[in-house]
């Protein structure tokens, strides 16, 4: 009886990897890479012991350390084990993100899975299963986008590591990512990505300004060139928010019987517009900005495509939401809004 109970718990675990083999496949795939990258972490506090690894990075381990500690004393997110170890990717991506939307619609293509629930992107530690994503996407009509991802969030299920690559921002921006990452960690909504993520960049921002503010003053260059750097950055998003409206507008203007060929014309002509106008934005006290969004300009036979303007829409789309909430009806009281935003949105 019990051989037969087992014989059939086996068949139906077999037949549940055949009915979902990419899903399984997928699975394996991410879970190896984490935990590769997991095995290979050393304690940071190994790495601030070891001669061998420079002041440089040391000093920018013990900034990640203050900023932990921040998070929790000052904002009140949860606290975690993340950012305790280090990993060194020795200059390589070790993670590509996928995005797809529909060719003359801003709707992003979603993917689903077990427990964390439905999102608009998809990750792999993987560089050819990313492309070969891509290439199927593409074969299905679809606009795709691929970038390397410089930062995730495990939503405190794992300990996060610090990447190496972390290391390279300038205060504010670090301060900026960690915050952003914990914040995920603190409070996720399922199947709610574009409310995660403009939560996140919202906290994130907010929570930099205030460690760059206690630590440094609202006097120093590492404020300064941070609240510079928002601030352009703000007048950017604006205008790729507005090119999406754009978008959406001449979309809605096509029908059925509409051409192909007329379709790409309006639509290419249009983005060549909103990209052209990226250079009446500038910052003379940002040069950082100005070079950051100068290596992501795009030429005529580059143009972004709506993969790109459909991840505004779900990372910055709500930051004024956020804004006005906080300062409106919480006052300015970040604790009170935290508090407010766990009881009114359950994480996973």
């Amino acid at each position: 009886m019990r051989r037969k109970i087992a014989l059939v718990v086996v068949g139906v675990f077999a037949a549940l990897i055949v009915w979902q083999w990419e899903l399984v496949s997928y699975g394996w795939m991410q879970a190896r890479g984490q935990l590769r990258i997991l095995w290979n972490t050393k304690p940071l506090t190994e790495v601030l012991a070891d001669p061998a690894y420079p002041d440089s990075l040391k000093r920018q381990l013990k900034l990640i350390g203050e900023i932990r500690r921040f998070t929790v004393d000052s904002l009140g997110l949860d606290q975690s084990g993340s950012y305790e170890s280090f990993y060194d990717q020795h200059g390589k991506p070790i993670l590509w993100v996928v995005t797809a939307a529909q060719p003359y619609q801003l709707v992003a293509k979603q993917w689903h899975f077990p427990i964390l629930g439905t999102f608009s992107y998809k990750g792999f530690f993987e560089k050819d299963r990313a492309d070969s994503t891509v290439s199927e996407l593409k074969g299905e009509g679809l606009d795709t986008r691929i970038g390397e991802v410089s930062a995730w969030s495990t939503l405190g299920f794992l300990s996060d590591p610090v990447l190496s690559s972390f290391l390279d921002r300038s205060e504010g921006e670090l301060a900026e990512l960690i915050i952003h990452e914990l914040t995920h960690g603190t409070l996720f909504v399922k199947n709610s990505l574009e409310y995660n993520e403009n939560l996140a960049d919202f906290v994130g921002e907010y929570g930099a300004l205030r460690f760059l503010s206690m630590k440094y003053g609202k006097a120093s260059r590492q404020y300064r060139d941070y609240l510079a750097t928002k601030s352009f950055y703000e007048r950017y998003d604006g205008h790729i928010l507005r090119g999406t409206r754009t978008l959406d507008s001449l979309y809605r203007t096509f029908k059925p019987k509409t051409p192909v060929v007329v379709k790409d014309s309006l639509k290419w002509q249009t983005i060549s517009r909103i990209v052209t106008l990226i250079d009446t934005i500038t910052d003379k006290r940002s040069i950082r900005a100005v070079r950051s969004v100068n290596k992501r300009r795009y030429n005529k036979l580059n143009l972004p495509n709506n993969a790109y303007f459909m991840s505004y829409l779900t990372y910055r789309n709500q930051q004024n939401r956020f804004r006005q909430e906080f300062e409106n009806r919480f006052h300015g009281n970040f604790r009170q809004y935290l508090t407010y935003l766990k009881q009114t949105y359950p994480s996973l």
